[in-house]
């Protein structure tokens, strides 16, 4: 991957690893999954709007409309809301591992509909330990619990949609403006979710901390996220850059155990540590180009102390 790409792969990857911990402070506060939903996209929708009002205009009076609705129904309308319902029930940092399944879903899917991303031998095996690492979530920490189990089904669900999502911005809408793309699809999505949201509203004001997680996850987790996420498609293709699956669920367990005292069971554990796996597996197993050059420069530098050492015992009395 080139410089720039690594540097979006890096932002994005430490964005999503974000929301996770502000989706189970607001459904913890009592605001509903559908009001929660709504209020992050619709927020996202009317930033990105201000910053590209005439493109988004465009795109929605004569752009491809079907794939712009296709796309806000598959990765915001119908993930969003059954991400947060998945957190009324599991941790916040479960919530991130069992959405690391999305690359190799994306793998699947381009079995069947996009032969240009069929995996690599090298990164369908990073793939398969990184699914290993889920099933090891799953098979010691959610098993023989119900709520939990559902919970974990609902973001498996969330994650094909975030599977199937990027395949269709590859195929029909990465030649248009980002922010147009997604102020459109958000918008859309907006008003989708509009009559479940409305029937949802919370019946008291929620809490102060639940209000501020509305605002992160709007501004920062949709809008900001959302036009950094096309760049990487554009650049890598969404089969490489749904990686970032692989890493947000370290940033979220972290996030999770400093902040909301969740302890990671023996399960998550492993799962992490095969996800650390997977990831640097299914990027090919190299380094970002400034890690390149950091590793380059000190083997040069080892070359030369060991060059010189002779010299320096011959110099001596």
């Amino acid at each position: 991957m080139s410089r720039r790409a690594w540097v979006l792969f890096a932002s994005i990857s430490l964005i999503w690893g974000v929301p996770y911990l502000f989706i189970k402070v607001a459904v913890d506060g009592g605001i509903s999954p559908f009001f929660l939903a709504w209020v992050r996209v619709a927020l996202a929708a009317a930033i990105l709007c201000a910053v590209a009002p005439r493109q988004t205009r465009d795109l929605l009076l004569r752009g491809p409309r079907r794939w712009i609705a296709a796309y806000a129904v598959v990765e915001i309308t119908v993930p969003f809301p059954l991400i947060a319902a998945g957190e009324r029930h599991i941790a916040s940092s479960v919530a991130a591992i069992v959405i690391a399944t999305v690359p190799l879903l994306i793998a699947l899917l381009a079995l069947r509909f996009d032969h240009s991303e069929r995996p690599t031998r090298t990164r369908m095996i990073g793939m398969l330990v990184g699914l290993a690492g889920v099933i090891a979530l799953v098979g010691i920490d959610l098993s023989g619990h119900g709520d939990e189990l559902l919970g974990a089904a609902a973001v498996m669900v969330a994650a094909v949609g975030y599977a199937a999502g990027p395949m269709l911005l590859k195929r029909h809408l990465i030649g248009f403006d980002p922010r147009a793309t997604m102020a459109a699809s958000l918008l859309v999505a907006a008003v989708l979710l509009t009559p479940a949201a409305a029937l949802t509203i919370p019946g008291s004001p929620p809490p102060a901390d639940a209000i501020v997680s509305l605002v992160v996850l709007g501004l920062l987790c949709t809008a900001t996220a959302f036009v950094i996420y096309m760049l990487l498609v554009s650049e890598i293709g969404p089969g490489r850059a749904s990686i970032i699956t692989y890493i947000n669920p370290v940033i979220a367990v972290t996030l999770g155990v400093i902040v909301l005292g969740e302890s990671p069971g023996t399960g998550a554990i492993a799962g992490l540590l095969l996800i650390l796996a997977g990831s640097w597996l299914a990027t090919d197993g190299r380094l970002p180009p400034g890690a390149n050059a950091v590793v380059t420069r000190l083997r040069q530098r080892r070359r030369q102390t060991a060059a010189e050492a002779p010299t320096a015992v011959r110099a001596g009395p």
